[in-house]
Parts: C-alpha cells; sequence; structure tokens
C-alpha cells in the first residue's frame, strides 16, 4: 500500500502521523511511504531522516493526499484537507466528530473511509489509541494549571504543593480515567491537597488502591460537584463518553461561584468540553476568562510536547497502520471488530452511532458495509 504523511496544518501543532522508526516497519513489510517535505521538522527528525528509513519526501501535501491510498495523521484533516481527500481513500487520525459538525459534513460528503483513532477499542474495554495522548494531557494539565495559578498570569498567586505552614491548593480531577489517572499522578507528586470525583465506585477504589490515603475520593453527584468546584484553586476536566460530546457537568452559574483567579484546564475540549463556559483555544492563545476564573481549553494539548507524543502515539497506532497497509481496511476492519470501531465515516455513511446520535445522521454499522 502507498502510505501518506501529510505536515500537520492545525495550529502550532508538531506532531506528525509517522517517525521515520514506523516508515522503516512499514518499508521493510513491502509498503511504499510519501512524506511531506518538513513534516517531522516539529519533533526534530527531518526529511533525511525519513529517507534513510526509505520513505520518499514531496513538495507538498497536495502531491502526498494525491499520490496516497492512505493518509495517517494526527490530527483531524482541517478545511483545506478535508477537500484533498477522495471517494475511497484511507483516512487514519484523530477525528473527534461529535462536536465538530462542520469537519462530519464534509467527510460524509466526500466519501473518505474515515477511520478514528479516539473510538478503536481493545479486549479490556480501553481506547488503546486515545490512551496515549490522554496520559500526556492529564499530566500536561497539571502543569498549565500550576503555570496559571502563578499571580503574573492571572491567577490566585497559590502554589500548588503550598510549603510548611501554608495550605497546598486544591486541587478537583472531573473523572478518574486516563486523563484524571496521570493529573492526578502530577498533582500528588506536586504536593497539591488532591480530590477526583467519578460516578464509578470500582474506579474510586481503583484510584484508592493506586495512590493511597493522600488521594480524597468522591462518587460524583450534582451536591458534590458544586461543592468541590466552588472550592478549588484548580479543576481539571477530564471525563469522556467514547466518540460522544463530552457532558457539561460545570454550569455557567457555578463557574461564577467559583473562587477569582481559580483555573480549570478543560482536558474533555476535544470533546466539546465538559464546562458549559468552555471554548477551543490554540497553544497560540491558550486561555480566556469568564467571571475571573482562567479557562485553559486547547484542543490539542499533547502537540506542546510534540516528541514525546508523536512517540507515544506511533507505539500505539503502528500494530493498526501495519494491519490496515497489509491486508487492505475492509480485511483488516473484518478481522478485528476493536479496529472495526474506529470507522466513523466511510461512503457517505456514518458508522459510529454516538457521532451519529449526536449530530442527527442515520447510523449504518460497520459491518454492514464489510459484507
Amino acid at each position: 500500500m502507498r502510505i501518506g504523511v501529510p505536515r500537520e496544518i492545525k495550529v502550532l501543532e508538531n506532531r506528525v502521523g509517522l517517525v521515520p522508526g514506523s516508515v522503516r516497519e512499514l518499508v521493510a513489510n513491502g509498503h511504499e511511504v510519501l512524506v511531506e517535505h518538513n513534516a517531522g521538522q516539529g519533533i526534530g527528525m527531518d526529511d533525511a531522516a525519513y529517507e534513510r528509513a526509505g520513505a520518499r519526501v514531496l513538495a507538498s501535501a497536495a502531491e502526498v493526499f494525491a499520490a496516497a491510498e492512505m493518509i495517517v495523521k494526527v490530527k483531524e484533516p482541517q478545511a483545506a484537507e478535508r477537500r484533498m481527500l477522495r471517494p475511497g481513500q484511507v483516512l487514519f487520525t484523530y477525528l473527534h466528530l461529535a462536536p465538530d459538525p462542520e469537519q462530519a459534513a464534509d467527510l460524509v460528503a466526500g466519501g473518505a473511509v474515515c477511520i478514528a483513532y479516539e473510538t478503536v477499542t481493545s479486549p479490556q474495554g480501553g481506547l488503546p489509541l486515545l490512551a496515549p495522548m490522554s496520559e500526556v494531557a492529564g499530566r500536561m494539565a497539571v502543569q498549565a494549571g500550576a503555570y496559571y495559578l502563578e499571580k503574573p498570569h492571572g491567577g490566585l498567586g497559590v502554589l500548588l504543593g503550598g510549603v510548611p505552614g501554608v495550605d497546598p491548593a486544591k486541587v478537583v480531577v472531573l473523572g478518574g480515567g486516563v486523563v484524571g489517572t496521570h493529573a492526578i499522578d502530577i498533582a500528588l507528586g506536586m504536593g497539591a491537597d488532591v480530590w477526583v470525583l467519578d460516578r464509578s465506585v470500582d474506579v474510586l477504589r481503583r484510584l484508592w488502591t493506586q495512590f493511597g490515603r493522600p488521594l480524597n475520593t468522591v462518587f460524583s453527584t450534582r451536591d458534590a460537584i458544586e461543592r468541590h468546584v466552588a472550592a478549588a484553586d484548580l479543576v481539571i476536566g477530564g471525563v469522556l463518553i467514547p466518540g460522544a460530546a463530552a457532558p457539561r457537568l460545570v454550569s455557567r452559574e457555578l463557574v461564577s461561584r467559583m473562587k477569582p483567579g481559580s483555573v480549570v484546564v478543560d482536558v474533555a475540549i476535544d470533546q466539546g468540553g465538559c464546562f458549559e463556559t468552555s471554548r477551543p483555544t490554540t497553544h497560540a492563545d491558550p486561555v480566556y476568562v469568564v467571571d475571573g476564573v482562567t479557562h485553559y481549553c486547547v484542543a490539542n494539548m499533547p502537540g506542546g510536547v510534540p516528541r514525546t507524543s508523536t512517540f507515544a502515539l506511533n507505539n500505539a497506532t503502528l500494530p493498526f497502520v501495519l494491519a490496515l497497509a497489509g491486508k487492505g481496511w475492509k480485511r483488516a476492519l473484518a478481522d478485528d471488530s476493536h479496529l472495526r470501531e474506529g470507522l466513523n465515516v466511510a461512503f457517505g455513511k456514518v458508522t459510529c452511532a454516538p457521532v451519529a446520535q449526536a449530530l442527527g445522521y442515520a447510523h449504518v454499522p460497520a459491518a454492514s458495509l464489510l459484507a
């Protein structure tokens, strides 16, 4: 198969779909890899590194899209990229369609076979291609929150871990999944007073076992969210419903009752955000203020540490890229029900039920397209 890797064009997105090591694996398996000029520059990999791995470097994204049978990216295709997709071409990347009707409409109209990293599942019920970036984002969320709590950056002027004789900051984590677990790890390591809210007692029990008594675990109810968010210095939103829009757990009215100078970091913003006051921001302009509360809602947080993120993502995606390239998308999806869960749009049909429900499309099961 001929696989294309364009340079990412989302604002300050420096990750890349394949690293040279992954290219070498694909070439060794008989595939051809086409990489856009300077696609790996943001992770410190120049064109020569890709050529040594066996890739052919092309001058433009248009050439890559025109020649490739499958496009491997990181972020959702931007409008200019969507116009370059063609019917039947395979797109393998993050999509996050539920809160993005414009992108969904373009992909439906274009007829490409669109497989989303974020809805591929694992035998254990996890999301193996979302997990690496959730790990990164959870850790970054605490760093960002600590930065914006500093007075010169608009915050309360609170040190996350405090000092002897002075209370640490109260950090509230909404959701105990991958994002929440890694945010908790960093926040506890920095000495914060950490509270996690989740609707699963099993999740709370796992976190209690993992982190011990320093972590405060709370079953999530409306009352618990109101009490703890209002008292927090930093709130991290890490809730996720696979493929669907994130639930709005924190109302605008509740944000208005938070401490002036407190910070919210909405890691769920890729799926629409879990704060009513959230809207996507970029690394170029990451924050805004509502009712005295700083909102950090960067929609591609791991893009801020692109080298770490790209290698972590490739560790997870490469086996699936090899399967799609080696078998073709139909056979690969037929053979692997977990990869099949990643199919969101194909030949103008929406095959992911949560996306169809969120955006008002008829749902066509992926299996029916494979018959």
